[in-house]
């Protein structure tokens, strides 16, 4: 028994999301919840954006959003965006937010989640760290610890800094939660 039995097997034959490492990302524009429109190509304009989908009652996007705000603090400016998609309505999103004290934009997915659908999400969290020129340069499902390592890499080699830690040490961090 290979792989695609495994991949067959628990996911259906089904990718997690179409849009894979060097893919070009499609564009979105979505209302926040402050109700101001937010577009993925006005943010790449700025610099590379770290995207991430999610729903609020999901366990493994609470343990991951928090991880993409520590590198929102330490890359979070001019020349990087940090958006989170949510799947839920303007309330629930911003008491997400509230509660696990996030800083960057929350942007609304919708009825009928025309972003989540684009990507082709087979599940929540789905992080992705999109190149200024549209093409995808980490795509993970789940938390996926050396993906967001990866994220601060590429991120500070952009800005031409040291990498920020994402995980701090003394931190008991697993390397893989399934969305």
């Amino acid at each position: 028994m290979g792989i695609a039995w495994l991949w067959n097997r628990l996911f259906g034959g089904r990718i997690m999301t179409k849009v894979a490492v060097g893919h070009t990302a499609p564009d979105f524009s979505l209302v926040d919840t402050n109700g101001l429109r937010c577009s993925l190509g006005s943010a790449l304009q700025r610099g590379p954006a770290v995207v991430a989908f999610l729903k609020v009652s999901c366990p493994v996007c609470q343990y991951t959003l928090p991880f993409i705000e520590r590198m929102h603090q330490a890359y979070g400016n001019d020349r990087v965006s940090f958006l989170g998609i949510s799947q839920d309505d303007a309330r629930d999103t911003h008491e997400f937010w509230q509660e696990y004290e996030l800083t960057f934009p929350a942007l609304l997915d919708g009825e009928g989640y025309p972003a989540s659908n684009a990507y082709g999400l087979a599940n929540v969290p789905t992080v992705l760290l999109v190149g200024i020129d549209g093409k995808t340069k980490v795509s993970g499902a789940g938390f996926v610890k050396k993906d967001l390592e990866k994220i601060s890499a590429e991120i500070a080699e952009h800005l031409g800094a040291p990498a920020a830690p994402v995980f701090l040490p003394g931190e008991s961090i697993p390397d893989y939660k399934p969305g």
